[in-house]
């Protein structure tokens, strides 16, 4: 027997999603996060989740991995002091950027921290012009002796950023290699290899970020990868990507920049499988953990993919799933702010010490908390029954905010939940309706431990008449490191006006990054049949400051080539603007392409439905705390792996798991799918 394993480490749980290739039995584990080391819980999740199968260690056949390290050594400002090498002149581009506030309307918004030092910037004689000419030879010498200062002051990474390197990297090139001379040591990363595009400032930034996240990243990958040779794992390890593609480890390695979401971008390749399979292709995406939510938008099927992002204030130009986070989750923490109201968040109590429930050692009420007292959580357990909780301190934490609010305890423990609601409900509405999409068009697909226990309430806030939660909601971002692909994403930056004379420099462009595409493919032993190559370019008007991604099509370049090219740039730019300029010239910019390595996925089979009575999954009844019906009620509770596909269950209800608790309000029906889905929905 063959096991394919996905671990997501969250910060609050370690999530396991175990797959049999020969039986397609699905399984599924949790243990808490180790936030000092999060290798030591995958381990741990592995080892028992094999444990629970009854499999050793060595039948896993694929081991795929979704991680938050990279993003939270970013937010946390806990990346290596780090060097940057740059061309004479240009040292403080990292510190002014673009001259844009963060919030232009908030006179105190504060930039985020620049992530190198202005004395450990230094500049060095050199200049690449526009069209690749070189104006200054690069001045050897003084890259020497730039990489000895900064080995001195004890710097573990450098980042090398010349003026139009992405058209000419030879400068770039050649100190790489001085400083691999001079510090061998060192984490380097040059702009040309990790993103060859231009505006420089955010090339700038993302080979910064690279070389700060390095050493943090290859001790993190080194640790991981001894963990899991001890428990007897030999299947080479691939870590999720942003764009939701997953690479090896030592690709990783190299370009930790390109995991910064990591962890929420396999929820939304999960996400979008079992949509397809359930039948809904629009999607809103809810992944509610325990220290933050991720939504994403899904049109057809598809979630729109980013050349660049800001993440946490830095750019970051590289391929990644328009994916919006907020921090509200089942640990953000409740408060009472300076002006007397009630906040939820940003901050959270994370793994450790936890909820107040937990007992360990908290005394600031949470979402959590807030369940536990409403009763929507179970109250003397979470984990099927593994993490015993104490519901006693969770009321005291809450009675000490409502007191301060002046207050009912139980009034409070609800504004919780809708302060935390509307928080989300507002993460929603930027990524749809300030896009021009409306969220009552979509079905709001709820996973993460918390997903399932808010979507009716969030629903109901955003009037969209449709929930869809997997049948492991808990584990959903692990079980999309089974569904997702080998994926890599290659650019250059070439500005060309689209027209006859653009074929020969667009052949050009495709024939080298096709060549890097194929050296990966090598790199990754992927067989030739399962290789697909996917053709992009970056178009605007001349002059205007953004472009748009327009696909390329297949086969030889000639005139129909660029008249595809016309056409698609004048869809794409009425979808998004709204008009199109008829007769303005038009730029090719960034040519793109994603090489992807087809591998086996987990399969899901649908199963005969039984009856719509639910009495079978029936497992007892609880007192819950709910506006909607006035107060306390008595709600039916019902054990999720017991219940069959379509049985129905009628709200309020209750339906519990491991990994996770959904809550059906009144005035809605939820019945179970072929594929285990359960789907909300209002009663007319």
């Amino acid at each position: 027997m063959s096991w394919r394993v996905g671990v997501d480490s969250g910060g609050t749980f370690t999530d396991v999603c175990l797959f049999d290739e020969e039986s397609g039995r699905v399984a599924v584990w949790k243990v808490s996060s180790t936030p000092d080391d999060p290798s030591r819980a995958i381990a741990q999740g592995v080892e028992e989740g094999m444990r629970q199968v009854g499999r050793p260690a060595s039948d896993v056949s694929y081991f795929g991995h979704g991680t938050t390290v990279a993003t939270n050594a970013l937010i946390q400002h806990r990346g290596v002091p780090t060097g940057l090498i740059t061309t004479d002149g240009f040292r403080d581009l990292l510190e002014i950027g673009r001259q844009k506030r963060p919030d232009l309307y908030d006179l105190q918004a504060d930039k985020p921290p620049v992530l190198v030092a202005r004395d450990l910037r230094l500049e060095v004689p050199e200049r690449v012009r526009h069209d690749g000419t070189i104006e200054t030879a690069l001045d050897e010498q003084a890259v020497r002796e730039a990489a000895r200062a900064l080995k001195r002051a004890g710097v573990q990474a450098v980042a090398i950023c010349f003026l139009y390197s992405f058209v000419r990297p030879e400068h770039e090139a050649t100190a790489r290699r001085i400083l691999a001379e001079e510090f061998p040591e060192a984490f380097i990363t040059a702009s040309h290899e990790i993103a060859p595009e231009f505006r420089e400032y955010e090339r700038l930034s993302t080979a910064v970020v690279n070389a700060y996240l390095g050493p943090v990243m290859q001790g993190y990958i080194r640790r991981l990868a001894e963990r899991l040779a001890e428990l007897g794992v030999t299947a080479t390890p691939h870590l999720t990507q942003s764009n939701g593609g997953v690479i090896g480890f030592e690709a990783a390695a190299t370009m930790p920049v390109r995991m910064v979401l990591s962890g929420p971008s396999t929820g939304v390749v999960g996400a979008q499988a079992i949509g397809r399979l359930a039948g809904f292709p629009d999607l809103i995406t809810f992944d509610m953990g325990g220290t933050s939510t991720d939504v994403a938008l899904l049109q057809d099927g598809e979630a729109r993919l980013a050349g660049e992002n800001i993440v946490h204030g830095y750019p970051i130009k590289a391929p990644m799933l328009d994916i919006h986070t907020v921090g509200a989750g089942g640990g953000s923490i409740a408060y009472v702010d300076s002006g007397g109201l009630l906040k939820v968040g940003p901050r959270s109590a994370g793994a450790d010490p936890g909820p107040v429930c937990y007992d360990r050692g908290n005394e600031e009420p949470t979402v959590t908390d807030a369940n536990v007292v409403l009763g929507t959580l179970h109250p003397t357990h979470l984990l099927g029954g593994r993490m015993p909780i104490r519901r006693d301190l969770s009321v005291a934490a809450i009675e000490r905010l409502a007191k301060r609010l002046d207050m009912d305890t139980m009034a409070t423990a609800q504004g919780i939940l809708s302060v935390v609601t509307a928080n989300m409900a507002k993460a929603i509405r930027v990524i749809s309706v300030q896009r021009g999409h409306d969220p009552r068009d979509y079905t709001l697909i709820a996973f993460g431990g918390a997903g399932p226990l808010h979507a009716a309430r969030l629903a109901k806030e955003l009037e969209m008449r449709r929930v869809l939660v997997p049948r492991n909601p808990g584990i959903l971002c692990a079980m999309g490191l089974l569904l997702t692909d080998l994926r890599a994403d290659f650019a250059s930056t070439r500005l060309t006006a689209l027209d006859e004379g653009a074929l020969g420099p667009m052949e050009a462009a495709f024939a080298a990054l096709e060549a890097q595409a194929a050296r990966w493919f090598e790199q990754e032993e992927i067989p030739e049949a399962a290789r697909r190559v996917n053709r992009t370019v970056d178009m605007r008007y001349a002059g205007q400051n953004y472009e748009l991604a327009v696909p390329v099509p297949e086969g030889a370049f000639g005139p129909a080539t660029l008249a595809a090219l016309a056409e698609g740039f004048a869809a794409a730019h009425k979808r998004m603007y709204g008009f199109v300029a008829e007769g303005e010239p038009v730029q090719l910019v960034t040519f793109r392409v994603e090489a992807i390595g087809k591998v086996r996925k987990a399969e899901f089979r649908p199963k005969p439905l039984a009856g719509p009575d639910p009495a079978e999954a029936l497992v007892g009844q609880r007192e819950v705390w709910l506006p909607e019906a006035g107060g306390p009620v008595s709600v039916p509770v019902y054990a999720r792996d017991r219940l069959l596909p379509g049985n129905r269950i009628t709200g309020p209800a209750i339906a519990e798991q491991m990994d996770s608790t959904t809550v059906v309000l009144p005035g809605m029906a939820a019945r179970v799918d072929a594929y285990d889905n359960l789907i909300l929905e209002a009663v007319a």
